[in-house]
């Protein structure tokens, strides 16, 4: 017989109320935390149709995005800056969003004289675009224009060549990410760079978020 002593029934119930209280506070901490990660993504304003050719010289429009999330940036493919940089920033998120997932992906160019569709193909292929999901939109400068500055509000402003730092220092433009639900209205602005801003650890992952929350949207 086991005559070793035994603790009170009081601390065994003390000890039952705590887990239930722990467990209790986890749950309500995990619900705050899933409620912080929806982002406030109201609708900006509707994207207009466009008529513009991809890297494989296929025409392209608005309705090849129906009942598609996209997020889209601006560059250009002579460019010496920033440009690289986001389109290593948007070749992991592309690598990052499941195979599963309908998402599209958008680069258009600000410099469309030169940026034929070979050109783009041959630039999105050096960073790993799989371009079954990501398009490089070139076209003519007015279709660009209104798309990228009207609908998606990336401006871009060509540098005046008495300005010009290198001969790569063409345009100047937007550094952010916009995404764009499955009803083709824009809903939101990501910056990728600058001082401060965390693009592996902050920025990406309310990317991947804010996709994954527009496509449960009906």
């Amino acid at each position: 017989m086991d005559n070793s002593p035994r603790p009170p029934r009081t601390i065994w119930i003390g000890f039952v109320f705590l887990f239930g209280f722990i467990t209790l506070a986890f749950l309500a901490w995990f619900v705050q935390i899933a409620r912080h990660q929806l982002l406030p993504l109201r609708a900006i304003g509707p994207v207009a149709n466009f008529m513009l050719t991809n890297q494989d010289g296929k025409i392209t429009s608005l309705g090849d995005f129906t009942n598609h999330v996209w997020v889209a940036d601006i560059i250009f493919t002579r460019c010496a800056g920033p440009c690289p940089r986001l389109t290593q920033q948007m070749r992991s998120l592309q690598n990052l969003l499941p195979a599963s997932s309908p998402a599209k992906l958008v680069t258009l160019t600000t410099d469309p004289g030169y940026d034929a569709p070979e050109v783009l193909k041959k630039y999105g292929a050096r960073f790993g675009a799989d371009f079954n999901r990501w398009a490089f939109l070139t076209g003519a400068k007015s279709e660009i224009a209104a798309l990228a500055g009207g609908s998606l509000k990336l401006s871009a402003q060509p540098v005046k060549p008495e300005e010009r730092r290198n001969e790569a220092d063409l345009f100047i433009h937007t550094t952010i990410f916009v995404i764009v639900d499955k009803h083709a209205q824009l809903r939101g602005f990501f910056e990728t760079g600058g001082e401060g801003v965390d693009w592996t650890n902050a920025v990406l992952p309310k990317i991947i978020s804010a996709v994954r929350q527009l496509e449960n949207e009906p």
